[in-house]
């Protein structure tokens, strides 16, 4: 089969109209009161906002092949992640074979080594790497869970990332991961509420319901320790992100120190093959979480993968929608898969993306098959409007 080569590729903004979907405000479960590495200082604890959280955006990547398919990805990095695409990674696309991701991808990644490595450069590789995924299911008509070697279930299972665990229960959705709310900044007394908070929650949903904690890089290692252990007797199924993503030392002796059955999981903030087999050999986790718009793409994630799969130590992607669910459909140490529940109480199930994405497929029931439509299966919303603030 003869494939058209790569045109051009472009890198957006979202302006206005709801549809950045970082920008959750006042009253929205994101937004609350929960555990940051930023909590230690007052005036920044009340809101994610208030220190910043949503000053990037959203960026957009389209690649256009010579024949005018387009494909596109959604993911994080907003202008400064424009820039980097079209000042920079544009080069290495345009011109070249669309199924030449392998090449692209490694292009994409040494050329910006003297100054990317990991976050906001790696957010940019990942959109034009899943931008460039999309494209090629277009092309071949296939969506991309095909060209990633088919599904290997049926369906995909879900838990909810949530403030109401409780209402994600009656939902469907296997379990029901919640906000940490109190860091060590808030002592003893924030210590003690949020184990009262999980002893509620237990109390609602049963025994059998599984409960987790995000604690967003929040922690240091005596504090999550001591956590895990009071969450013991309220049947708590793993502590996740507990410290700063670069303490491989202390996630390494956090994994000692949690209770017998108890699990630790991290690597939504991880980035490449590099980063995650520091978590692997070191013994981290028993989970790795990569969010796949963050740590390389697709074609990273294909290694990351396989490198935890020969560990024993499952994969579920951080959040992403469609662009993880193609992936976790078609991996067998990848048995579930993370719903953010973006609706402002997390009392109802609203597609990730929405208004920004057409036709994306959110569970039902905490279950989920995939269509067959080419690519990612999305269409951008032309209601909404792109900027598209630097070209090359």
């Amino acid at each position: 089969m003869s494939f058209p080569s790569i045109k051009q590729v472009r890198a957006f903004v979202v302006h206005g109209g709801g549809a950045d979907y970082h920008d959750q405000g006042s009253g929205h479960w994101i937004d609350d009161h929960i555990a940051t590495p930023m909590s230690r200082y007052p005036e920044y604890r009340q809101s994610r906002q208030s220190f910043g959280i949503n000053v990037l955006g959203t960026l957009v990547v389209e690649i256009e092949a010579s024949d005018g398919t387009v494909g596109f990805a959604v993911t994080t990095g907003g202008e400064p992640a424009a820039y980097i695409v079209e000042k920079h990674l544009a080069r290495f696309l345009e011109g070249a074979r669309v199924t030449d991701y392998e090449k692209i991808w490694d292009q994409m990644f040494f050329s910006t080594q003297f100054y990317g490595r990991k976050g906001l450069v790696v957010n940019a590789i990942s959109g034009v790497d899943l931008a460039l995924w999309d494209l090629l299911g277009k092309l071949r008509q296939e969506p991309v869970y095909h060209l990633l070697g088919g599904a290997v279930r049926e369906e995909l299972q879900f838990y909810a990332t949530g403030s109401r665990p409780d209402l994600a229960q009656k939902m469907g959705f296997i379990g029901g991961k919640m906000p940490l709310h109190h860091g060590p900044a808030e002592g003893e007394e924030g210590l003690r509420k949020n184990i009262e908070e999980l002893a509620e929650m237990r109390a609602r949903v049963g025994d059998d319901f599984w409960l987790m904690y995000d604690c967003w890089m929040s922690l240091d290692l005596n504090y999550a320790t001591r956590l895990a252990r009071a969450a013991q007797a309220h049947g708590l199924k793993w502590i996740e992100e507990a410290l700063n993503p670069d303490d491989y030392w202390g996630y390494r002796d956090l994994k000692k120190n949690v209770p017998k059955g108890m699990l630790v999981t991290t690597g939504e903030h991880e980035a490449t093959r590099w980063g995650f087999r520091m978590l692997l050999e070191m013994d981290c986790c028993d989970i790795i979480q990569p969010d796949v718009g963050w740590c390389g793409g697709v074609t990273e994630l294909i290694r990351i993968s396989a490198m935890a799969d020969s560990r024993g130590v499952m994969v579920v992607p951080h959040g992403s929608s469609v662009y993880s669910y193609h992936f976790v459909i078609t991996r067998h140490n990848s048995p579930f898969a993370e719903f953010l529940m973006m609706a402002p109480k997390a009392d109802e199930v609203v597609p990730m993306f929405s208004p920004l994405l057409l036709d994306e497929p959110v569970p039902v029931n905490g279950r989920l098959k995939l269509p067959d439509t080419p690519g990612f299966g999305v269409r951008l919303n032309p209601a909404c409007t792109l900027h598209r603030p630097y070209t090359h």
